[in-house]
């Protein structure tokens, strides 16, 4: 690190050897100038760390010059000192008023000058240290501020991407004639007049949770208030408390104004929690107050906020056995589950899924500009003799599939992309899911490849993706936020 450089501007040689012989031996490297105009070229070419500048000199006074340096942007920074023998109030003010930070009289004390310069220059230094950081926490702040902003439009992006999914398949998106539709239906009917009523939704992935929940919604008292859903495996830890309940302006570093979280955002209306078994422990807790409590109280504030919300959670895990294992909290439990709802997998309620698969042909063919296919006989019977897994997100993707390959003609069982574990699917003319030839070399790239893969084979059911490859939804939820 160089020595601290100083300029001295004095038209008096006497006073430059003066001030010299007690700076240099301290280590500081000096300048000198004798009249105003050589000192602003120094400087300007220099850039001096300080500045000691005489007041009464030929041409432009000291005055005169401190105003042109803080008119430069080049020395506008440099610290000025004015070292003068005019001590008259009038002078002293006029320097401070010209930019100057101190003022030292003439005749002056070496220990005064040396401790006045030393000050000065520590807090020059201590300046830009302090704006350096500055500039260092706006970019984070900024950074996060992008990345939060980034997240509540991914948001927002994914609950109208829902709603118009949930619009798609009509209401509730329960399409059938089994005895397990009916009373599914039955359930939104007599739930309609109980508004405050939680609701927990259980069922495997791809059963239609949502949809149940956004019917639910729809036929209550709610129903022209939001309806917010969330994807409790998709929160970031770090952020659930702030996404959940909100935050104040200042609360943390990029919280630069006064934000709802999902609470708030749904007052008066429904927050659907979906993938509510894997809350963390330690926002279970507060999801138990706020649903007795009917406050909320955001990261940073002093006092809570009412809020009127109807929860309706959903999970396609076994709370019974969370429970069991301290996983999921009891009480929590049964406080969601005020009323349950199961949705039941579609090899239950193999009777609908020609009336599903219809249902799918028409909307599809309608988005497509096409006359809806019609289904051969043994298409159908292949459809009705699979499992699906993926349940009727799988039956809904494989119609899509099969509409495409047709080419507007009669679906047949060559049309229809099953996976191999299906009902006589290794003796059925039907396209089956490839394995891996050629995965590529690159860890973080094959990982990409492998669970995109795995969301195919099954349809879009993560949690079965998830076992399939051995690892946590969250994994799969991290790569995919919006799964298949």
């Amino acid at each position: 690190m160089r020595p601290a450089r100083i300029l001295i501007i004095d038209d008096t040689p006497a006073n430059i050897r003066l001030l010299t012989e007690t700076l240099e031996p301290r280590g500081y490297e000096i300048l000198a100038a004798s009249e105003g105009d050589a000192g602003l070229k120094i400087a300007a070419r220099a850039k001096p760390d300080l500045i000691l500048l005489d007041v009464v000199m030929p041409g432009r006074d000291g005055f005169a010059i401190c105003h042109a340096l803080k008119r430069d942007a080049a020395t506008r920074e440099i610290p000025v000192l004015f070292v003068t023998a005019r001590h008259e109030t009038d002078d002293v003010l006029r320097g401070f008023r010209a930019g100057a930070v101190d003022y030292i009289l003439k005749p002056f004390a070496e220990e005064e000058v040396l401790s006045r310069v030393e000050t000065h220059l520590r807090l020059s230094q201590l300046t830009r240290d302090l704006a350096a950081r500055n500039a260092e926490l706006e970019a984070e702040v900024a950074r996060r501020r992008a990345a939060e902003d980034a997240r509540e439009a991914a948001h927002e992006k994914l609950s109208s991407l829902a709603a118009r999914e949930a619009q798609r398949w009509g209401l509730p998106g329960f399409i059938g004639r089994s005895k397990l539709v009916r009373a599914i239906l039955a359930d939104i009917e007599r739930l309609q007049h109980f508004g405050r009523t939680s609701v927990l939704i259980t069922g495997e992935s791809g059963t239609g949770k949502e949809l149940v929940a956004r019917a639910i919604h729809q036929h209550s008292p709610r129903a022209s208030a939001p309806f917010v859903a969330v994807n409790c495996v998709a929160v970031p830890g770090e952020l659930a408390e702030s996404m959940f309940f909100g935050h104040v302006k200042g609360a943390f570093t990029g919280a630069t104004a006064d934000r709802k979280g999902y609470f708030e955002l749904a007052d008066g209306g429904t927050l659907f929690l979906d993938e509510i078994g894997d809350m963390p422990a330690t926002l279970q807790a507060k999801l138990l107050r706020v649903l007795e409590d009917g406050e909320v109280t955001p990261v940073g504030a002093n006092h809570p906020r009412k809020v009127d919300v109807r929860v309706v959670a959903a999970t396609n895990a076994d709370l019974a056995s969370k429970i069991e294992a301290g996983a999921f909290r009891r009480d929590l439990y049964f406080r969601l589950a005020r009323y349950a709802v199961v949705t039941p997998p579609l090899r239950e309620r193999r009777e609908d899924i020609a009336v599903l698969a219809a249902h799918f042909l028409q909307m599809f063919a309608a988005e497509m500009g096409r006359n809806a296919s019609a289904l051969a006989p043994e298409a159908l019977a292949l459809l009705e003799a699979y499992p699906f897994p993926g349940n009727v997100r799988e039956l809904k993707n494989v119609i899509e599939r099969a509409l495409i390959l047709s080419g507007g003609g009669t679906i047949g069982r060559e049309h229809l992309q099953l996976l191999a574990s299906g009902p006589k699917a290794s003796a059925d003319p039907v396209r089956l899911v490839a394995a891996f030839t050629d995965l590529p070399l690159n860890l973080d790239d094959a990982e990409q490849a492998l669970i995109q893969r795995a969301l195919q084979q099954t349809g879009g059911n993560v949690a079965e993706a998830a076992r399939l490859l051995g690892v946590n939804r969250s994994r799969i939820y991290r790569r995919f936020p919006q799964g298949a």
